[in-house]
């Protein structure tokens, strides 16, 4: 296995991202989140632009792939809870910015 492919490097890069993204969720810790998904970002947007994969390093990342998308599919779990919340809340804050704005229009 060629575990020092640039191609292979950037996917353990990418992994252990989504496995510190997850690590920070789980405690509830969502400040680092964007710093954290910013750099995981900017990794797969420069796995782009690598070179193919052979078939050797095809086999080598699929183990890394798996471990990406559990994560990911982790993570949207623990985030969903905190999506509904803020939702909610951006909900209320429009009510009652339309609320403000129908009594100002009748003051």
């Amino acid at each position: 296995m060629s575990t020092s492919s640039p191609i292979l490097n950037q996917y353990q890069i990418i992994a252990s991202l989504s496995s510190q993204i997850l690590a920070e969720a789980r405690l509830s810790h969502w400040d680092p989140l964007t710093s954290l998904a910013r750099q995981y970002q900017l990794a797969v947007e420069a796995l782009r632009h690598m070179n193919q994969l052979s078939s050797e390093d095809r086999a080598a990342r699929q183990p890394l792939l798996a471990q990406i998308l559990d994560d990911d599919a982790r993570l949207r779990n623990l985030a969903a809870p905190e999506l509904k919340r803020l939702g909610a809340l951006l909900g209320q804050t429009k009510g009652q910015r339309s609320v403000s704005r129908a009594c100002g229009a009748h003051s």
